[in-house]
């Protein structure tokens, strides 16, 4: 991959976001709305008089963020694993204290989702992203001796991260990837610069404090092209790690460097004739609904057998759902899709109240969900909104709802739900959809540990196969033979 080609894609990213002139622009599989004045990129508090020498971990200068990740990595590396697990704890302790805050001030930086529901995966990154723990060695004995294999670090890992999960995100890398020995560059969304850096801040803070190296987590205070671009092709960054959409994954994983992606989903659910109704349509919609539908693991769209849809929808109804007609659906439909088909992404991460609102209608506040009827091939089912709005579509039976969910899901390998009395039909769809994360009989939220087992992850790697990332994802192995030694037995 030639430095053209590489410089082009970056620019296919960040090129609408910097063209400004109320434009939104895909980036990382989420929006970049327009800030307003209030929200300048580079001018408040978090980024104003940054020295280029860095300021906990925030610098003036992308070489010099990149130099010093490399200084504390090394740094890191002889202080030992005991050190690794102080440092993570410091972290989680800190985490917790500032989830609320961090939060609000990611609704605040973006102006989208709720910041409520931000603080649950902030709390759910620090809680359950493992720690040092996770690199436990394997070992192998027999009649000739011994072999060991143990997990080291990459080195520097530059991560892309995105708006629709920005502090999550920053907590949950800076837990997996420091206790697997990494330092880290962020490259953050231009939508989310000063929840971002806050969160880097106040980690790199905790580190410090807790004895570990300054700046194991730095970040350049006004991210461009051009600090893109540096961040992906640098030689001191050993590892890409992306998190998002269609466009970010290209760019990470063209670069030439050795790259972990999350690319968009687009997650079904089934529900068939056999499930307990109430609880799916509870499970469904605190599903949907969660931080107004951002998460790409979120549910999409829902797949009914007929015979069992009525009730299915009025369940929805209890469970806090608001059902539009069809007329409601064509006139939302005009405002939410452009004409090139694709989700307006003003709407994107707003309420239902709000977008109800712009086609007249008004719902009370405890409404989380909206719902409505449609064919297979609508846009509200084939494309990932990033919204509330769940579609509903009809099906004769089982199969057709299979069929058509591995269709919507469009072979992202992402998420996918089942509701079902029927074990063989859980076995039978989860190995037929093919995806990274399944859930049975349960809201989304489980596959990552949400009233489940399980660990956490921000990072859902399909593209590149990894899956939900942990501490060894982010590690090498490394294997140590000794024949005919320490065997013994």
């Amino acid at each position: 991959m030639d430095e053209a080609r590489i410089s082009e894609i970056v620019r296919q990213v960040l090129a609408e976001f910097q063209a400004g002139g109320g434009t939104v622009a895909k980036v990382a599989g989420a929006p970049v709305p327009q800030r307003s004045p209030a929200m300048p990129l580079a001018s408040s508090p978090v980024t104003a008089g940054v020295p280029s020498g860095g300021n906990d971990g925030i610098f003036g200068d992308i070489e010099d963020a990149i130099n010093a990740s490399v200084a504390a990595q090394v740094q890191l590396t002889v202080m030992g694993m005991d050190m690794r697990k102080t440092i993570v704890a410091a972290i989680r302790q800190t985490a917790l204290a500032e989830s609320r805050r961090l939060a609000e001030l990611a609704v605040a930086d973006t102006g989208m989702g709720r910041a409520d529901h931000k603080q649950v995966k902030n709390d759910l990154a620090t809680n359950g992203t493992p720690g040092p723990e996770d690199l436990e060695p394997e070992c192998f004995t027999g009649d000739h001796g011994m072999t060991f294999v143990d997990y080291a670090p990459f080195g520097v890992i530059g991560s892309l991260t995105p708006c629709t999960n920005p502090t999550s995100t920053i907590i949950n890398h800076g837990i997996a990837m420091i206790s697997a020995g990494n330092s880290v560059v962020f490259g953050p969304h231009p939508a989310a610069i000063q929840s971002t850096l806050e969160a880097i801040r106040v980690l790199n803070r905790a580190i410090v404090r807790a004895g570990g190296p300054p700046n194991l987590l730095t970040s350049i205070a006004e991210p461009t092209l051009r600090t893109a671009k540096i961040l992906m092709t640098h030689p001191k960054v050993n590892l890409l790690v992306a998190t998002g959409g269609t466009s970010v994954v290209k760019a990470a994983m063209t670069s030439g460097k050795r790259a972990i992606a999350a690319g968009p989903g687009n997650p079904p659910v089934i529900v068939d004739e056999t499930a307990d109704l109430p609880k799916a349509a509870r499970d469904i919609v605190a599903g949907a609904s969660f931080d107004n539908n951002m998460p790409c693991i979120c549910e999409k769209e829902c797949f009914v057998v007929q015979s069992v849809a009525d009730r299915l929808i009025l369940e929805m109804q209890h469970a806090g759902a608001y059902l539009i007609n069809r007329q409601h659906v064509d006139s939302l439909t005009k405002i939410l899709i452009t004409e090139d088909g694709h989700p307006n992404r003003d709407y994107v991460g707003k309420s239902p109240q709000v977008l109800l609102s712009a086609i007249g209608l008004s719902v009370p506040a405890n409404i989380d969900l909206v719902i409505c009827e449609t064919v297979e091939e609508h846009p509200f089912v084939q494309e990932e909104l990033l919204m509330p709005i769940l579609a509903i579509v009809r099906v004769s039976d089982y199969n057709a709802a299979v069929e058509a969910a591995i269709r919507a899901e469009h072979g992202f390998r992402h998420t996918a739900i089942i509701h079902t009395a029927r074990i063989d039909r859980i076995t039978d769809f989860a190995k037929r959809v093919r995806v990274n994360l399944f859930v049975a009989n349960g809201p989304c939220g489980a596959a990552l540990g949400t009233d489940a087992e399980g660990y956490s992850a921000m990072t859902i790697a399909g593209p590149t196969g990894e899956g939900a990332c942990r501490p060894r994802t982010f590690s090498t192995r490394r294997r140590v033979a000794l024949p005919g030694s320490l065997r013994v037995l």
